[in-house]
């Protein structure tokens, strides 16, 4: 199997090469928690890099946002070209689970609306996790909810080799029992064709389908087809399939599971009619009557993974078996900006449960059900065997787990931690105007934080109407738009971006020369210590960069994360007088977040069709980042929004498809 081979046009420099010793170090005698204090832009990605090459065991990198965990995959993808990097997220392009709403009296069955090429990449990461040592796995929260037995994945995997013998009518009820669907009109991820001899399938995990040209008994060729143009590619000596689907069981395990399911069913109806409630009691009956008849003929259903803990052999209250029991014991887990992510796997499942306890509640599904859920925290700690946690403001959770905290103050390019100005409330706007001209006359950026929306807006009227080209964003501008917006910012369309706390980790804005935040005093969840050191962090991508916190008086928030800042740029500046290092502006691309994600499984020899791949990327960016608005809207049943949401995916994604036709 490869191992992991680091390329970059560079080094580490400054603090990262005793930070990636002392981690590997730390990896090596056995410290199971490990944070990495980095500053932003000290280039933490490129450190857990280093530390992956010299740790050689496979990484989870977990983010609590689909479009950093996009902009992670690529940059991993750059440094590690020849090993697997995989990107693991929810599925769905119209996040629309399974619920009851029982004051409206309202079912809401599950959309199956999926967006097949982030359900081809999960099968891609599970099917790397199998097969080979050097992957790396990018994920969200997403990989601690249940995903099926990976015992019963490799039970079902075939094997083909050229020249082997192997029966035809055999070869085609191995499809069928690996939950692939015969469609001679269409190939796509998941299904098979059949023309006489020759049998081709589309594996869940691939781009392109596989050819296989039978002999009689005898493989006679094995080809990789293009899944747009129908081009052969290339022929293969053998190659390794993956069933189409994670929840998969074998026959025997369904048939053990259905007098279980039948029994539990029979003891829920009694308890509704003792109850007095026939609706629910019939409602549950006719619902797992048709799901059981479902599972006996063809070995699934709609909702199969709500009957996992049964068809598994689970106990009840047993954990699922998620992504984490793909990987081998000894994984290295990366938690990203883990001061969001440790909180946000803490409460998955809470939300989840319920939801799921009206769908009991109501008859809609078996108690059973409820073990189809998220890992508990504690559950998840079961893995924590290798942690790193890297963030510029860890939390409380990690300060107490690490056994050592790493710090990198330094930053490849040199920059300092902003300069921190603090300016009283009154005559605010009117100083702020005059530090806008000041910083947009150097030909740099502006970002302005408030705490409310109301705020955001009439603050960017205000500007607009003292000549100033601004802008304001918060959560009610739509997904594209707001894309729209941010690079619309960078490539100088405006100059000052009103915010509020969208503004934080994860935006790489270098032309950003000031930050102010307004109401800086007001302690509470935007202007915590962590929250403040942050969004300051915004403006520390740029040489010229400053910040200017107004406020009545010190907090004890913002004095913190002013006592925080100076240290760091305390011990940058000394470092960058020993060295002779004079700080320069980092220069980003603007098409670069989720760039390289979608990748194609061609041969380098083989001609694409015309299209603009720029195009393509800037359409995928807002299709990746739109699954996090479609989520959200879901859960606070907004349902009228997240369809919009999800027509406008399905119409970006025909655009795609056009472009490359």
């Amino acid at each position: 199997m490869a191992d992991f081979k680091l390329e970059a046009p560079f080094e580490p420099t400054g603090d990262q090469p005793q930070a990636v010793d002392k981690i590997v170090e730390g990896l090596n005698s056995g410290l199971d928690h490990q944070t990495l204090l980095g500053v932003t832009g000290s280039g933490k990605t490129f450190t857990m890099a280093n530390v992956i090459e010299a740790y050689q065991k496979p990484a989870l990198v977990i983010s609590h946002n689909k479009t950093l965990a996009a902009q992670l995959a690529s940059e991993y993808k750059q440094f590690f070209p020849e090993s697997s990097v995989e990107y693991y997220v929810s599925y769905y392009d119209y996040y629309q689970p399974e619920a009851y709403v029982p004051s409206k009296d309202m079912y809401i069955e599950k959309e199956a609306d999926i967006n097949a090429e982030i359900e081809r990449l999960r099968h891609s990461a599970t099917g790397a996790l199998r097969s080979r040592k050097d992957v790396i796995v990018v994920a969200s929260v997403s990989c601690i909810y249940g995903v099926g037995d990976p015992s019963e994945y490799d039970h079902f995997r075939m094997y083909l080799e050229k020249n082997s013998r192997v029966d035809r009518r055999q070869l085609l009820e191995r499809l069928v029992s690996m939950q692939y669907e015969r469609n001679d009109m269409e190939v796509k991820p998941g299904v098979f064709r059949v023309r006489g001899d020759v049998v081709e399938v589309y594996p869940a995990a691939a781009q392109n389908s596989v050819r296989i040209e039978l002999n009689g008994d005898v493989v006679d060729r094995i080809s990789v087809i293009h899944g747009v143009t129908s081009r052969r590619l290339y022929d293969m000596d053998w190659f390794e399939l993956y069933p189409a689907r994670h929840h998969i069981a074998r026959e025997e395990n369904i048939l053990r599971a259905l007098p279980l399911i039948e029994q539990e069913m029979e003891e829920r109806v009694e308890w509704f009619k003792q109850q007095d409630k026939p609706v629910e009691a019939d409602r549950l009956r006719r619902r797992t009557l048709y799901d059981m008849e479902m599972l006996r003929a063809t070995g699934t259903c709609q909702g199969v993974e709500n009957y996992s803990r049964l068809i598994e052999g689970r106990d009840e209250g047993e954990k699922p078996y998620t992504l984490l029991d793909y990987f081998p014991k000894d994984f290295l887990m990366i938690i990203d900006e883990s001061h969001m992510t440790i909180p946000q796997v803490r409460g998955m499942f809470h939300g989840d449960l319920s939801r799921k306890q009206n769908l009991v509640d109501f008859g809609f599904r078996l108690p059973s059900a409820f073990d189809n859920r998220p890992l508990k925290f504690n559950e998840f700690e079961m893995y924590m065997r290798h942690v790193v946690y890297t963030s510029a403001t860890p939390g409380p959770y990690e300060r107490k787990k690490s056994k050592q905290i790493v710090e990198q103050l330094l930053r490849p390019t040199g920059l300092l931690d902003p300069e921190v100005t603090v300016m009283p409330v009154v005559g605010q706007v009117d100083h702020l105007l005059g530090e806008i001209h000041k910083t947009t006359g150097q030909g740099d950026r502006v970002l302005v934080t408030t705490l409310t929306k109301k705020t955001a807006e009439m603050l960017s009227e205000y500007l607009v109407e003292a000549g100033i080209k601004a802008r304001y964003l918060h959560s009610d501008i739509g997904t594209v738009e707001r894309i729209e917006i941010i690079r619309q910012l960078r490539q100088g369309k405006f100059d000052v971006l009103v915010g509020i706390n969208l503004l934080r980790e994860g935006l790489d804005l270098p032309e950003v020369g000031l930050v102010a935040i307004l109401d800086a005093d007001k302690e509470g969840f935007l202007r915590t210590d962590w929250a403040l050191i942050q969004t300051m962090g915004r403006a520390s991508r740029n040489a010229n960069g400053r910040v200017i916190l107004y406020g009545d008086h010190t907090s004890a928030a913002m004095k913190s994360a002013i006592d925080e800042t100076n240290r760091r740029r305390k011990y940058q500046k000394k470092y960058n007088e020993e060295q002779g290092i004079t700080p320069r502006t980092i220069k980003k691309d603007i098409r670069d977040i989720a760039e390289g994600i979608m990748r194609e499984e061609v041969s380098v020899q083989t001609k694409l069709p015309d299209f603009d791949p720029f195009e393509v990327d800037e359409l995928t960016d807002y299709i990746v980042d739109m699954e996090e608005q479609m989520k959200e809207a879901a859960r606070n049943l907004e349902f009228e929004r997240a369809a919009k949401l999800r027509d406008e995916i399905a119409r970006l994604r025909k655009r795609i498809e056009g472009m490359q036709q």
